[in-house]
């Protein structure tokens, strides 16, 4: 795809509902991350003081709340955004790969609860699903992570601590849900089989990224083996 740059939150919203799938950073196919298309300008930069400031970064919470874009690790266990057009056979191909866990596995339970209470940041999920103790957090954020590679978990919102000032500051906490919670069960239908869902975001991406192997097509949509 042409090379682009990005300038401000409504050019990526834009670009988002154009091409379908987007990696948020280093997808491993060349120019394709909403890192790469953001304009030196939006990128990460350190100040002297130890301050930092990345634009890319504050506009993931309104591209998801403000446009029909769904976001999660979605890309080979890496974030990324998904228009909510290409959602539905996403989600049907995927979850034909990674179905719904078995009752009674800790899986079930993660997302029965986030069923139960509607939405909950990843730390208060992983407290409720009793994930407390030592090096718990990396063997919790590995389910999770597998959760939404599976579609079955996807990131509502973000959500930053406020300083004595009342202002935002930090990485951010995501804010999860179910897709079916988010978008609403209506959207999360498909009227193609799961391989027909494949074979039409194949083509999609083969005409969209020529510069890609089919390896990494192949991986980018989680059909490599």
């Amino acid at each position: 795809m042409a090379r682009l740059e990005i300038h401000d939150q409504m050019g990526m919203m834009e670009l988002i509902q154009e091409i379908g799938f987007l990696p948020l950073l280093d997808s491993g196919i060349a120019g394709f991350s909403a890192e790469e298309m953001a304009d030196e300008e939006c990128r990460y930069v350190v100040f002297p003081d130890g301050g930092w400031d990345w634009p890319l970064w504050k506009w993931k919470g309104p591209i998801v709340t403000e446009s029909p874009t769904v976001y999660g690790k979605f890309f080979a266990g890496k974030a990324g955004f998904v228009s909510r057009q290409w959602w539905p056979d996403l989600m049907n191909y995927r979850r034909s790969r990674m179905p719904a866990p078995e009752e009674g596995t800790i899986e079930d339970m993660i997302l029965a609860t986030l069923r139960e209470q509607g939405s909950l940041i990843t730390r208060q999920l992983r407290a409720e699903c009793g994930f407390t103790g030592p090096r718990m957090r990396s063997r919790f954020d590995a389910y999770i992570t597998r959760l939404q590679m599976g579609c079955h978990i996807v990131t509502e919102d973000f959500v930053y601590p406020r300083d004595r000032h009342n202002r935002e500051y930090g990485w951010g906490w995501a804010l999860l849900t179910t897709p079916e919670t988010l978008l609403g069960r209506d959207a999360c239908q498909c009227d193609r089989t799961p391989d027909e869902s494949l074979r039409r975001m194949q083509s999609h991406l083969r005409q969209l990224l020529p510069q890609a192997t089919e390896r990494q097509i192949q991986k980018l949509i989680g059909a490599s083996r």
